[in-house]
């Protein structure tokens, strides 16, 4: 049988990724200084997070990608209190009426219709495409609520969109968690099925189920015939919030959670580690913010990116594992994969 192997790319693709978001950087930067004026708010000394949320009006989410950037650019700091205070870099040059200020420049971008975009995101805590809080999601889906991903046309475009990075990124996660004695993996809002393709292609007595809408199913099915596993991979049409979990030995969580919120995130992960059996591993495949929140770059400015267009954020690591074991799972190391992301596998013990 022809079949299209996945093999990992021969060149790091992860600098093109940081260009595409770098724009982030300059408009979270521009709205700071200008429409939320951050850097004059600590003239008075250092802030804890919940105040400086209190005085910019903003809910967890968005202060959270906000708060995380600064910290990223070198412009926040925590004192040794726990409490927020300026770099000695926005001290010198982001603080109004300072001999070196800089702040009348940056707001030269203010009326920037993307920053003006992005402050509106910020302040509404919603995501692009909604015009009420539950009148429409843009690149996931939820019942009730409409969405791109479960209109035919949208679904395979946007579904193929992320095709790419899962073609450089799936062999290289395939190769880094062996599936032991697994015989069934089941693909959490797999999408394009590029993941259970290539771990089906590493071990050839594993089976895959791939769940999602069935819309993104077709275009599933079709590279399932095309990489040679269709007999091994089941296209599942279902609501991972609200139907029943299938049962499999490895639970893959790849690229899903950071667009949802907390809460969706901790019912998902609970959902998943209780159908899965003795011995069985959830694998959360995702960006990793540091567990401090402030940075590393690349991530806070993809953070960004994800809040503009999802209900999530990029999460940490420690984030993550507080979940699993909220689930009863025990969560191992973090392994690199690709692209900046990593696996985090959590196993359910006897």
């Amino acid at each position: 049988m022809n079949r299209t192997l996945l093999t990992p790319p021969r060149l790091d693709p992860t600098p093109i990724f940081e260009l595409h978001r770098s724009n982030y950087a300059a408009e979270l930067l521009t709205a700071a200084v200008s429409h939320f004026r951050i850097f004059d708010r600590f003239v008075r000394g250092p802030k804890t997070a919940g105040e400086l949320r209190a005085d910019l009006g903003l809910e967890e989410r968005p202060a959270v990608v906000l708060l995380t950037a600064l910290r990223a650019f070198g412009l926040l700091k925590e004192d040794g209190l726990g409490r927020l205070d300026l770099s000695e870099l926005a001290r010198d040059h982001l603080t109004s009426g300072g001999p070196f200020d800089v702040s009348d420049y940056i707001r030269l971008g203010a009326d920037n219709r993307d920053v003006s975009v992005l402050v509106e995101r910020l302040r509404s805590n919603r995501p692009a495409g909604t015009a009420s809080q539950n009148s429409s999601a843009a690149y996931t889906y939820q019942a009730g609520v409409s969405s791109p991903m479960d209109q035919s046309d949208t679904a395979e475009r946007l579904t193929l969109a992320l095709a790419g990075r899962a073609r450089n990124v799936a062999p290289a996660l395939a190769e880094r968690v062996p599936m032991g004695t697994a015989k069934t993996l089941l693909d959490v809002g797999g999408g394009t099925g590029l993941y259970s393709i290539a771990f089906l292609q590493k071990n050839p007595g594993l089976r895959a189920i791939v769940w999602d809408r069935p819309e993104v199913l077709n275009v599933t099915a079709k590279l399932a015939t095309e990489h040679g596993v269709a007999d091994r991979l089941e296209c599942l049409a279902g609501d991972m919030f609200t139907d029943r979990v299938p049962p499999a030995d490895v639970v893959l969580l790849s690229n899903v959670l950071h667009d949802w919120n907390v809460p969706e995130c901790r019912r998902l992960i609970s959902r998943c580690a209780a159908a899965l059996p003795r011995g069985g591993r959830l694998l959360i495949h995702d960006v990793f913010l540091n567990d401090a929140l402030d940075g590393p770059l690349p991530i806070a400015l993809y953070s960004a990116a994800l809040f503009c267009v999802t209900e999530g954020r990029a999460y940490s690591a420690a984030e993550y594992r507080s979940w699993q074991k909220e689930a009863g799972l025990t969560p191992g190391p973090v392994r690199p994969t690709l692209i900046h992301c990593g696996v985090l596998p959590a196993v359910k013990e006897g």
